[in-house]
């Protein structure tokens, strides 16, 4: 994507081809605009972008040099110390984070980070497999509490991997914020590097924990009650959960002994050794990051979700007011810190490293954790987004703030790799939603829509640098969702750092038979409409009910891939749809195919409708089907069978 010629740094496009082919230039407010966001001082066009550190990506096994020319010593992230002499780096550095500094004479010491990647991402050899992907929230079971937990994920990975599967894909589980209504849609978190502990499955905790038995039949009543409503009321669910969770905390609580210093965000930890020890009665370390994280959780439930309404001492995470309130209030932080620790060790214990690949939303709530523990790198007041295309016409405005790419580079993209540990992790991959942001993202200024925006790119691919250096040290694949306005030259580099590319029946001219084999193919996502919703009507219903702007010709285009795929005409039972369709796909010589929970089970809504909050239960629509009747379900046998059988029984 070229830039302006007096961008100078900022890397603001000098426009784009939409899906129709149009090329559209940003105006000249929309850049200087953006300018100002990211810190010019004025709006004149020449002023360069600042710099700060100095960051140099070296491929691994490469004696790269350095401009830093004097006697240097690279402070390794382990902790030694390497001595670089006549700018030449040694070609057998070990991958990571590393800092070198030269001091000749001034007053402070040239800096300069070096990041050592390796060529791609981790990729399984001879990978072939088939998988299921799913909303965990509406994956609700006859023991769930109104959404679907960490409890029911493991019954449906049992039943998923004994007939073959080799991953699970989820929505992302990342946190919302406490001291209000949790947010319905998981793709606007408060922290994408912890988990949202709403996904606790409580009635397993209460059950044996010495919480008096009366209380455990109230709870689970009211978890019932819950569950037989037709929409899914997070508040209601986090008001018992939370309830059963205090009365759990206060049979025995754990000390906590946070460390001196700051402890990256995702550093390995077992959740369950730690808690085996709080239970122990010994005192549990803890990173100074997940302690930060219960401090914000403890003064939003004071004060309220949006830390830009707090009282000023509290707005900044490395201010004396944070520090206080967290001794005042110590037993509330360790409430906090010890439910990320339980949902941390309830994941695990469902098996999810072997077969886990969980969405990395695109960003995080301008008011959250992630934006006040690192608001000096962000444009606040700026938005992201997509220009109008083929999923949202008038555009989108996800109201999530872009990092500032010079900025964050200056940081080592520190935030960027550690919210990357932190997913990778928990699982065998990561699917990362909107995967062209690591390239270039779709900036809107304060004030205008979506039409007014501009894109806003990444200096060169060293982002993608890093999304492979963190998948090789986590030995997990990464997926990349790369529809929508996305071009060719994009697609190359993601495919050149192993990233698989995403293929949708909905989208597809060619046969599945000629989709590439680096890929993850599926019928649908969770944006799109299911195979019973095109087949119904459903779908189309539920948009023009919205006030969603439709095709003059509704929904035949879905409706054509359809009969293609499955060699049917419109008289076609669903079902049998359903399968032919997944046949299809089984097909695909791509990597990994995967079948959405919502079609093995025949729902006909999605779970969202793009460009509607309101108008449409987005996030809010649990499974017409318990996940304790899956086995007895008929479609998803026959879906899963004609899988199986085109995948040729590998997995």
């Amino acid at each position: 994507m070229a830039t302006t010629e007096d961008d100078r740094g900022w890397g603001i496009a000098s426009g784009y081809h939409d899906v129709w082919g149009r090329w559209t230039a940003p105006s000249s407010d929309t850049s200087a605009a953006l300018r100002r966001a990211m810190g010019a001082p004025t709006d004149d066009p020449d002023e360069p972008a600042p710099v700060g550190t100095p960051l140099r990506v070296v491929p691994a096994g490469t004696a790269a040099s350095t401009p830093v020319t004097d006697t240097a010593v690279l402070f390794l992230e382990d902790g030694s110390e390497v001595r670089v002499r006549d700018g030449k780096l040694p070609a057998d550095l070990p991958l990571g984070y590393h800092r070198l500094e030269a001091d000749a004479g001034r007053s402070a010491p040239q800096v300069e980070h070096v990041v050592v990647v390796p060529p791609r991402a981790h990729r399984p050899g001879g990978f072939h497999a088939w998988g299921v992907t799913a909303q965990l929230y509406a994956a609700r079971s006859h023991t769930s509490w109104g959404i679907g937990d960490l409890g029911d994920l493991g019954r449906l990975a049992h039943w998923a991997t004994e007939r073959g599967a080799s991953t699970i894909g989820l929505n992302p589980l990342h946190a919302n914020a406490p001291g209000g209504p949790p947010a319905n849609s998981p793709y606007s978190p408060s922290s994408r590097r912890f988990l949202d502990p709403i996904y606790l499955d409580a009635g397993a905790l209460l059950h044996g924990s010495g919480v008096a038995r009366a209380a455990v039949h109230a709870a689970a009543e009211a978890g019932a009650a819950l569950n037989a409503g037709d929409r899914i009321d997070r508040d209601a669910v986090w008001t018992l959960k939370l309830s059963a969770l205090e009365q759990l905390w206060a049979l025995r609580p754990v000390t906590f002994a946070p460390a001196a210093s700051a402890t990256p965000a995702g550093a390995e930890h077992d959740a369950a050794e730690l808690l085996a020890a709080a239970d122990a009665g010994r005192a549990v370390p803890v990173g100074a990051e997940l302690w930060l994280w219960g401090a914000y959780c403890a003064i939003a439930e004071r004060h309220g979700p949006s830390w830009v309404g707090w009282p000023e001492e509290l707005r900044r995470p490395d201010g004396a007011g944070v520090a206080r309130f967290a001794r005042e209030h110590t037993d509330r932080v360790a409430f906090w810190t010890w439910l990320q620790l339980l949902t941390e060790a309830q994941l695990a214990a469902t098996g999810a490293r072997d077969w886990l690949i969980t969405d990395l939303a695109v960003g995080f709530a301008s008011d959250g954790f992630d934006a006040w523990q690192w608001q000096d790198h962000l444009a606040l007041g700026t938005r992201i987004g997509a220009p109008p295309d083929l999923l949202g016409p008038d555009g989108q405005d996800w109201g999530l703030p872009p990092f500032i790419p010079w900025k964050a580079r200056s940081l080592a993209y520190q935030p960027i790799a550690e919210t990357l540990r932190a997913n990778l992790r928990h699982g065998a991959g990561i699917r990362i939603d909107h995967v062209m942001g690591l390239l270039r993202l779709f900036w809107i200024p304060p004030g205008v829509d979506p039409s007014d925006g501009a894109y806003v790119t990444w200096p060169g691919t060293e982002l993608l640098d890093v999304v492979a250096l963190e998948s090789a040290r986590a030995g997990a694949l990464v997926v990349g969702e790369d529809l929508g306005t996305v071009d060719d030259g994009i697609r190359r580099s993601l495919g050149s750092r192993g990233i698989l590319s995403t293929r949708l029946l909905w989208f597809e001219d060619d046969p599945t038979t000629q989709w590439p084999e680096q890929a993850m193919g599926a019928v649908t996502t969770h944006d799109l409409p299911t195979i019973a919703g095109v087949w119904s009507g459903a779908d189309l219903a539920d948009q023009r009910a919205a006030g969603v702007t439709v095709p003059a010709d509704g929904d035949e285009l879905f409706r054509h891939r359809l009969r293609v795929a499955a060699s049917c005409d419109d008289g076609a039972d669903v079902d049998d749809v359903a399968v032919a369709a997944h046949a299809a796909l089984a097909a695909a010589p791509s990597m990994l195919v995967t079948a959405a929970l919502d079609d093995l089970v025949g729902a006909e809504h999605r779970p969202n409708v793009p460009g509607t909050i309101d108008e449409h239960p987005n996030w809010r629509i649990p499974l017409p089907v318990p996940l304790d009747d899956l086995a007895a379900t008929p479609l998803a046998d026959r879906i899963v069978a004609a899988i199986s059988t085109g995948r040729g029984h590998q997995g």
